[in-house]
């Protein structure tokens, strides 16, 4: 075939797939006969997932398909949620060592920058958005990166297609910072980073009580510009989670010191070492956003990684979050991978699925709409060939708030080309 018919072939497939969505919109869609894992509650075994007007109707084994619904055979496949990615880069990545193609660090004052609202440079047509929904993730938390010591604000957003608008599902979701780097944070040690994080919350506090005083210029000088202190009052307050990017267990016991001092909610991303203090992180319910090891250790801090973290976290009843590389943008859609290994060092299955799905949303406060397959959720459902945590296993079908979003990607277009370049002739 030559490329121009390649071209035109492409085409048409996606426009069948446009199309498909705007039906599956337009009229009711029943997934039928499949093994439904709903995670809030037991597998169904031949069930029937009714979709209607984007969202999920009924779920069971007798339910009644209206006439003119579309039936999508599920018989012998395995549905599920959509995946959530729990911190991304995708969207405001696309090469990370290019400054003009990566929006996810803000240069902030004094290593804070808790104003920046990562998802205003969100980009939605980046060729990385395709591959992660074929392949499952149907949400991402869209995190900031850098190492300031607050890096700023994140979102959740649903991988279907339209504007910004239309895809930010939440935002706030949650404040991101670290304690794990000293030099990031513009300190030269440890207990100095502690001081100047201790010192931020106190000046918010200060600011939030005294606004009055401050904008009369009646106030001592704080430790961050007025933007970032407006932004931090929700964290000081409970309102918002406060994740901090920590891998040694000294670190992740610091961290959880100042949560309790400061009266903070916190959740911990990286963890490496969080197994060795997974009794505390249990007893105070702080979760833990982790993945696989699936490389040497990058850092000292994380030298005590094992590839059992997962599972002996959730072993103790930490709420356990599933993802790669913090900040990933590229593999997004590894995050099935990661779980599956995490299944093979000890984690149960049922806590894997948990842990790329409701527990995510639950940690960002969007349990009530995805997550898990129940009536009245949104209508982020895939239908896999098989175990979605094998190598193997394909997701056949994507849907975003009831659309079906699978469709060629960049990446499956110059595979068909190379593979038509490289065949003898």
């Amino acid at each position: 075939m030559s490329g121009r018919c390649t071209i035109a072939a492409a085409a048409l497939a996606a426009a069948a797939v446009v199309g498909f969505a705007a039906s599956a919109l337009a009229q009711p869609v029943a997934i039928v006969g499949g093994k439904v894992y709903p995670v809030s509650g037991p597998p169904m075994e031949n069930a029937t997932i009714l979709i209607d007007n984007g969202a999920i109707k009924e779920v069971g084994a007798n339910v009644s398909i209206p006439a003119g619904a579309t039936r999508i055979d599920a018989k012998g496949k395995w549905v599920t949620p959509g995946l959530i990615y729990a911190a991304s880069g995708l969207g405001v990545v696309e090469i990370g060592a290019v400054p003009e193609a990566n929006d996810a660090s803000a240069k902030g004052d004094r290593s804070v920058a808790a104003s920046f609202r990562v998802w205003e440079g969100l980009n939605s047509s980046t060729v990385l958005w395709e591959p992660a929904r074929n392949e499952g993730v149907t949400s991402v938390v869209v995190a900031p990166g850098g190492r300031n010591l607050i890096s700023g604000q994140a979102a959740i957003v649903d991988l279907s297609d339209g504007s910004r608008s239309d895809i930010v599902r939440r935002a706030p979701v949650a404040m991101f910072g670290q304690l794990g780097s000293a030099a990031g944070a513009g300190a030269s040690a440890r207990g100095e980073l502690v001081q100047r994080f201790r010192e931020l919350i106190g000046d918010v506090r200060a600011f939030a009580s005294r606004r009055d005083a401050y904008e009369a210029g009646n106030s001592r000088d704080l430790s961050a510009r007025r933007a970032d202190l407006e932004a931090m009052i929700p964290v000081v307050e409970g309102r918002l989670p406060l994740v901090l990017a920590v891998d040694r267990a000294a670190d992740i016991e610091m961290a959880l010191d100042l949560a309790s001092e400061l009266n903070l909610k916190i959740a911990i991303l990286g963890g490496a070492e969080a197994w060795k203090v997974s009794s505390r992180l249990a007893s105070e319910k702080v979760a833990v956003l982790t993945g696989g090891l699936d490389n040497i250790p990058s850092s000292f801090a994380s030298l005590g990684q094992r590839q059992e973290n997962a599972g002996l976290l959730a072993k103790a009843g930490v709420p356990l979050a599933i993802l790669g590389s913090p900040g990933e943008a590229f593999n997004v859609r590894n995050i099935r991978q990661e779980a599956g290994s995490a299944v093979a060092y000890g984690l149960g299955w049922d806590a894997a699925l948990r842990a790329v799905t409701l527990t995510v949303a639950e940690q960002f406060g969007v349990a009530d709409r995805v997550g898990s397959l129940q009536p009245g959720r949104d209508a982020n459902v895939v239908v896999w060939s098989g175990d979605p945590f094998e190598f193997a296993t394909v997701a056949e079908h994507v849907f975003v708030k009831g659309r079906a979003v699978k469709r060629p990607s960049r990446q499956d277009e110059l595979t068909e080309k190379y593979k038509r370049l490289l065949k003898p002739q």
